[in-house]
């Protein structure tokens, strides 16, 4: 199951502000057809986020959103043109975002085995490395589904 896809990539996002980029980014999802309602979802997606913050560090957030209005399960992925203050564990602004996109009925806690799977990739400096440098789309989607291919299975 893959569960990202090159039109769910966005290698140059200008958005300034953490709500901004979750928008753009939830909007790449609605246009793919993954969701019913982008409100009910973006919603549930801040919601989410005010809890606390999905800035893991490394310069990396993993906001996501589990709600009825997804259809099924989605990885987007922005690398942002300028830093964003994420609210972060580390305290650093993030330049890269995995928006998560889970349907409320997914069996037990998917997103937790997505953000458990990238998170045991991300501490890795050579995966984070080609997330940045990766010049097209399709690298990073093949970099994200390698990533969660074993977990899925």
């Amino acid at each position: 199951m893959e569960v990202t896809r090159k039109e769910l990539i966005n290698l140059e996002l200008t958005e300034e502000t953490k709500e901004t980029v979750i928008q753009s980014l939830a909007k790449q999802i609605d246009a793919c057809g993954l969701i019913e309602s982008f409100d009910t979802y973006y919603d549930s997606v801040l919601e989410r986020e005010a809890l606390t913050s999905t800035g893991i560090g490394f310069g990396i957030a993993i906001p996501h959103g589990k709600s009825l209005a997804v259809k099924e399960c989605a990885v987007a992925f922005g690398r942002l043109s300028q830093e964003v203050d994420w609210e972060s564990l580390d305290n650093e602004p993030v330049k890269m975002v995995f928006l998560l996109a889970v349907p409320e009925s997914c069996s037990g806690n998917q997103h937790l085995k997505i953000i458990a799977s990238l998170s045991r990739k991300l501490i890795h400096e050579d995966f984070r490395t080609s997330l940045e440098k990766s010049k097209n789309s399709q690298e990073i989607v093949d970099l994200i589904n390698d990533c969660l291919q074993n977990m899925m299975s």
